[in-house]
């Protein structure tokens, strides 16, 4: 139990200090959480430590889900990379590990994340413009080769085509002769996140989710030591959302996906140790630092109270970070640099299982080799040089940590009543309740920053008049080209009649509760196209077009 502070003593404290000088504007977190002058046990009424904190490694995981954290291994890096066709990602993944990068991380392009091919007319211009061009399994193959997928784990970043990436992803490690077994990695395949936050949106919610469980399912069983959903806040809290607002829409779209494994008659135990999350780390060092504390508890306390899960994997959540991208500038974008620095302090002080350090050009560009180079090794000065990882949760016990981590679960708990009190989340997520509430705290936010009441470096202050412009990678026009030119010569040469077998039979399946993934590996090796396979599927689920009614 926590030892309360002598009032006369604090009373007097506060009197000697009532005098002195303070900020215009009261102090409050990146969230506008105010924020009081100082934190004593008395803020923490019947706090125990033993229940509340425990150990690393062990339940309610407050101070992280292992029990030596970085003592005994660091996080892994995993820089953000994908531009171009394959083979030019490939290049960069090679520079990368060559540079001391410790995992992979895939960008697709726009085309490939809404489910298009390069010759699709709408995806005119974007070929290969904010990640890598991927339409078939070819194009898989030569995005790792030469990498050992048994030995690096990979992420890759995709939604709506996210089990059709997938399949092109065992598919081409069977090729190569390497057990699924072997595979360790994340595919995000979080699509609710993208119906709150990000728009690269397919099918109706109903289907979409099916999808999610689909490959979650096929996994669980053939692809054990993959993570098969990577459940997203970094996206939301990019929107626009507060801190809070992130922790509780990110951990309901989980407890959903969830709620439909277990429809499908799973067993908790099968498949929640596999299920990972992605948050950002944000400006405010506290306020980041007691949302990871809070989503640990909260997910805990869920896993084996109210789903009965037995296995501790189940009960630990475990998460990406990456720094914020919304707080990029292109003002004074070296600045950037010392925000990163920061925030991934953030992610690592939190405990964060791997990290992506934004580099300081990506507000403007594809980040250049020299940028990324630099963003990596703010994670290795981190790592090796501050000693943050000489001891587990340094921050632990903390009255002000502690005191934010209670009230940021307090809040979250009362967005899961009213997400409950409005139907549930696909009755929410409909309503546009998500939508709404992320637009309302990004209004608020802009407002604090145009009255200065936020004060953002080189934007609203210590603003320069001559800055130099950075050097940035340009993606020539040929690559569109050189896509759409490999793209068609593989229909071209591919068993047309194969692939058309293929697809009606992915029609039939869709329209049945059939597991999809393996017809979609079959569909992987016959050839048949990201949009192909997306168009079929579309022809049973349909398209989405509820976003006119928020």
């Amino acid at each position: 139990m926590s030892t309360a502070i002598d009032t006369a003593a604090r009373e007097r404290w506060e009197k000697e200090n009532a005098s002195a000088p303070l900020r215009k504007e009261p102090p409050t977190t990146v969230s506008s959480v105010p924020i009081e002058a100082l934190y004593t046990p008395d803020d923490l009424p019947a706090f125990d430590p033993e229940a509340e904190l425990g150990f690393p490694g062990q339940y309610p995981f407050t101070r992280g889900v292992h029990a030596s954290m970085y003592r005994s291994r660091l996080w892994t890096m995993r820089q953000f990379a994908g531009f171009g066709t394959a083979r030019q990602t490939n290049e960069r993944f090679k520079f990368l590990l060559d540079k001391g990068q410790t995992g992979l991380s895939t960008a697709f392009d726009l085309p490939t994340l809404m489910g298009l091919d390069s010759d699709d007319p709408r995806s005119l211009g974007e070929v290969g413009r904010l990640g890598v061009a991927v339409d078939t399994l070819d194009d898989m193959a030569v995005l790792f080769d030469g990498i050992d997928l048994a030995d690096v784990s990979v992420s890759m970043t995709i939604n709506a085509p996210a089990i059709i990436i997938m399949a092109y992803f065992l598919a081409n490690a069977k090729n190569r002769g390497i057990d699924w077994k072997q595979l360790r990695g994340t595919i995000q395949n979080d699509i609710l996140k993208e119906f709150h936050a990000q728009n690269e949106i397919v099918f109706p919610p109903e289907p979409s989710v099916r999808l999610v469980c689909d490959l979650i399912e096929f996994c669980a069983k053939d692809v054990p030591q993959w993570n098969t959903v990577s459940i997203s806040g970094y996206h939301i809290r990019e929107a626009g959302s507060t801190a809070v607002q992130e922790l509780a829409f990110t951990l309901a779209d989980g407890l959903h996906y969830t709620d439909m494994c277990l429809e499908r008659g799973m067993a908790i135990d099968d498949f929640a140790p596999r299920l990972s999350f992605f948050f950002n780390a944000h400006n405010d060092i506290f306020e980041e630092l007691a949302k990871y504390r809070a989503a640990r508890v909260l997910w805990a306390e869920t896993m084996r109270e109210k789903y009965g899960a037995k296995k501790e994997a189940s009960w630990k959540l475990r998460f990406h970070a990456q720094t914020a991208g919304c707080s990029l500038q292109d003002k004074q974008p070296e600045v950037n640099l010392i925000r990163v620095a920061y925030q991934a302090l953030a992610a690592v002080l939190g405990g964060c299982q791997s990290l992506h350090t934004n580099s300081m050009d990506e507000t403007l560009a594809l980040p250049s080799e020299h940028a990324v180079t630099l963003a990596l090794r703010t994670q290795q000065v981190l790592a090796y040089e501050t000693g943050v990882t000489n001891t587990v949760d340094p921050l632990g016990g903390s009255y002000f940590i502690e005191t934010l981590t209670r009230q940021m679960m307090a809040d979250a708990r009362t967005y899961f009543e009213q997400i409950e009190q409005k139907g549930g989340m696909i009755d929410a997520l409909e309503a546009g309740f998500f939508r709404r509430e992320i637009a309302d705290a990004a209004f608020q936010y802009q407002r604090e920053i145009d009255a200065k009441r936020k004060l953002i470096v080189g934007v609203n202050a210590f603003v320069e008049k001559d800055e130099k412009p950075l050097e940035l990678l340009q993606i020539d026009h040929a690559v569109e080209t050189e896509q759409i030119g490999r793209l068609q010569k593989l229909k071209a040469s591919r068993d047309s009649e194969r692939v058309a077998r293929t697809l009606n039979e992915i029609r039939r399946q869709a329209a049945t509760r059939t597991n999809l993934m393996p017809i979609l590996l079959e569909a992987a090796e016959a050839r048949c196209t990201v949009g192909e396979i997306m168009n079929a599927l579309a022809e049973v689920f349909g398209r989405y077009d509820g976003a006119a009614k928020w």
